[in-house]
């Protein structure tokens, strides 16, 4: 049985992660969510990582409260250190039972610290507040606690709502600032794009000569974007791609480690464990590396320690035939391996595309006629790449009741450049999780359920696409 890549608690599934670095080591901090009826509260639970494929458990750091207590769920925050060496965490208090004058659950910024390098905490319920007048007190939480040198002070950002205006578009990032972390101040927003219901587990950072905001949009996409900026105080400015991932990777939150960005996210499970399921909150955590572009745009892809532990060749005879050309100037060209593929591996493709090309990729777990498989398709004219799956759901017995007016997993979609030439295409599939990535550039997750096996193939549709390597890893057993 070979080890996951990605962690996933055996007792519940990955919420929200707060990383936090402490002397070359990740610790990850995240709500775990166990998935009973009736619901139990929501704690902290911790696992660490210094290589970020091996995971330690550490089950729960931060307990959460009593059912009469504020902080029944223990939900999304930060954790900073001041100049003495406290550590101190801020997160949100919430209980069903504790409402607000409109009718909604108060979610409240609440306080532990510690003074024995993260081990133990304790609460300091006095230091409690809620949102002022003027905010939905039901939406005041994931503070993101930094610090302002230029300022001389620290900064906390809050996922937050007005309380009037279009209903859909009341989100904030709301701001209070403090001098000694314990008595805040409420300030201006942060940001008030007035443009969705929430913005999600704020972060901030800086990196060279760009500020960058990460938020989770709450809205139809559910999507983990950020912006960049000269200034924490903006203006701040939208990149041409400016989302992490797809729907399937949410509340993204960030840690730096010798001068590399990290992003730690959950990949979302499906009801029922089918491809046809509904997205559930919570899921399998998982870790992506953002690259600084010159312009200072973002890319995002693998971890190089993540590649670097897929080390044992698996011998397909596709790679004992490249390069290979797939031509279809008004058709449809594949070439699918021989041998099924192994339930966890690595997958690297440079796809060479000619021009005015309408697709390309792979598939994954394919049957050996190609016909029923994941699809990872890169769509040139349209700038997108895409992920697919075949069959599709049928409702009846005739063609039509094939639900091909789909064209592909509308929610698992990436615009990225595809200008003819060379493009790598890394794949890291592990059990029923996939993540693609283009170009060290553009990330798509997802989760695959209902094909468990098959093998790999590369295609070509209208248009021509060279193979000129392909390789294909696995992790040794451990």
């Amino acid at each position: 049985m070979k080890r996951s890549v990605f962690f996933q608690p055996t007792d519940g599934w990955v919420g929200d992660l707060i990383p936090f670095e402490k002397d070359g080591e990740f610790w990850l901090f995240y709500l775990h969510e166990v998935r009973s009826d009736p619901k139990p509260g929501t704690s902290w639970n911790l696992v660490t990582t210094k290589d970020l494929t091996q995971f330690e458990n550490h089950g729960v750091a931060l307990h959460h409260g009593s059912e009469t207590d504020l902080d029944f769920n223990a939900y999304t925050g930060s954790i900073v250190v001041d100049g003495a060496g406290t550590h101190h965490l801020f997160y949100t208090g919430q209980n069903p039972r504790n409402l607000g004058a409109d009718g909604a659950p108060l979610q409240l910024v609440m306080h532990a610290t510690s003074t024995d390098g993260m081990q133990t905490w304790t609460k300091h319920p006095e230091l409690t507040f809620g949102a002022p007048e003027g905010y939905e007190s039901g939406d005041w939480r994931d503070p993101f606690v930094f610090r302002d040198e230029e300022a001389g002070q620290w900064r906390m950002l809050l996922a937050a709502r007005h309380a009037a205006g279009p209903e859909r578009r009341r989100g904030v990032i709301a701001q209070c600032v403090s001098g000694d972390l314990k008595t805040w101040q409420y300030a201006e927003p942060f940001w008030d794009p007035r443009r969705y219901i929430t913005h999600e587990c704020p972060d901030v950072f800086s990196w060279g000569d760009w500020w960058y905001m990460v938020y989770s949009e709450f809205s139809e996409s559910f999507t983990t974007r950020y912006r960049m900026a000269k200034s924490p105080d903006g203006p701040w400015m939208v990149p041409n791609l400016d989302s992490i991932d797809g729907r399937a990777f949410y509340a993204s939150k960030t840690a730096e480690r010798d001068g590399r960005r990290f992003f730690f996210g959950w990949i979302a499970s499906k009801e029922g464990n089918t491809d046809q399921g509904p997205w559930q909150w919570a899921g399998t955590m998982s870790v992506l590396e953002a690259r600084q572009n010159p312009d200072g745009t973002l890319g995002f892809s693998f971890a190089d320690e993540l590649v670097d532990s897929f080390w044992d060749e698996i011998p397909v005879a596709l790679t004992n035939n490249l390069p290979t050309r797939l031509n279809a100037p008004d058709g449809y060209a594949a070439v699918v391996s021989d041998e099924d593929l192994p339930s966890q591996f690595y997958a690297k493709a440079v796809l060479d595309i000619g021009a005015h090309t309408s697709e390309c990729g792979l598939l994954l777990r394919s049957s050996a006629d190609g016909d029923r498989s994941y699809i990872i398709r890169l769509e040139p004219k349209r700038g997108r790449m895409v992920f697919d799956r075949w069959p599709r759901n049928i409702t009846g017995d005739a063609q039509w009741h094939v639900s091909g007016e789909v064209p592909f997993d509308i929610e698992l979609e990436r615009p990225c450049n595809l200008s003819p030439g060379a493009h790598t295409l890394e794949v890291v599939v592990d059990g029923d999780l996939c993540v693609a990535v283009l170009d060290r550039q553009v990330s798509l997750s997802t989760r695959i359920y209902d094909l468990p096996e098959g093998r790999l193939g590369v295609f070509a549709g209208e248009g021509s696409a060279t193979v000129t390597e392909l390789e294909l890893r696995q992790r040794s057993n451990s």
